[in-house]
């Protein structure tokens, strides 16, 4: 079986943001950058698919040099071969149209995609990319077992679970379930060395316009002052409730 892993560079959850140019840009300066938390945990199946299944796995990545970091640290996870497409990742539409074009000269197996990036939250790669190639797609994946041509996925929806049974070739949009933060990998030394043997190969994009941009950037507004009330004074609290924050 042949796996494709879909790798997004993205901030560390503990960066400071801010964005520059009027807050129409990113501003990248000291953050720091890691594997999307949801393409991790998908990563991490395709470890297991690789161990006990003896499945490849290639790692996949839109983006310029500075995202060849990321790729590496995915590689010293264990996964066997990286490609980068030599672009910026715009808008989603862009990045599954480059996406596409690797899996079809690929010719894989399973796709695994985080259900989405912790940067722009778009949602939107996985299920256009399965659009493109003509795969089968299941979002919001928890569970996965594939025997032979067909896959067992097990999905999140509201209030509960759903399984599925669908055939290959299949794309599934990852997300914490599909394994536990406990079965992350964290790469040994021996893991990075290899890593900077293993294959990394840069490919020119393919004509594909965009549809959408940012126009702009806005952070929450800071949180307020904290108004301590005594618990038997229940008028001002009433009184704040309705008056202050408007809720009742």
């Amino acid at each position: 079986m042949k796996i494709l892993v879909c790798i997004s560079h993205v901030p560390d959850t503990t960066s400071k943001i801010n964005f520059s140019e009027g807050d129409t840009k990113f501003d990248t300066a000291g953050v720091q950058f890691v594997i999307n938390p949801n393409d991790e945990f998908g990563l991490t199946r395709a470890m297991w698919f690789k161990e006990k299944q003896g499945a490849s796995v290639d790692v996949v990545n839109v983006g310029g040099a500075e995202t060849e970091p990321t790729l590496r640290k995915a590689l010293a996870i264990g996964a066997d071969n990286a490609i980068r497409v030599n672009t910026p990742a715009t808008d989603g539409i862009y990045v599954a149209k480059q996406l596409a074009k690797v899996a079809r000269e690929g010719g894989y197996d399973l796709i695994i995609a985080g259900r989405e990036s912790i940067d722009y939250n778009g949602g939107m790669v996985p299920g256009m990319l399965a659009e493109l190639i003509g795969a089968n797609f299941v979002n919001t994946c928890i569970g996965l077992e594939v025997e032979g041509t067909e896959a067992t996925v097990v999905r999140e929806i509201d209030g509960g679970k759903e399984t599925l049974k669908t055939g290959l070739p299949l794309v599934v949009g990852a997300q914490k379930g599909i394994v536990q933060e406990s079965d992350l990998r964290i790469p040994n030394m021996r893991g990075i060395m290899q890593a900077r043997k293993k294959p990394l190969n840069v490919v020119e994009a393919v004509e594909a316009g965009t549809h959408s941009k940012a126009v702009k950037f806005e952070k929450p507004q800071p949180k307020g002052d904290i108004k301590l009330i005594d618990p038997d004074n229940l008028d001002e609290l009433v009184n704040l409730l309705h008056n202050e924050a408007k809720v009742i």
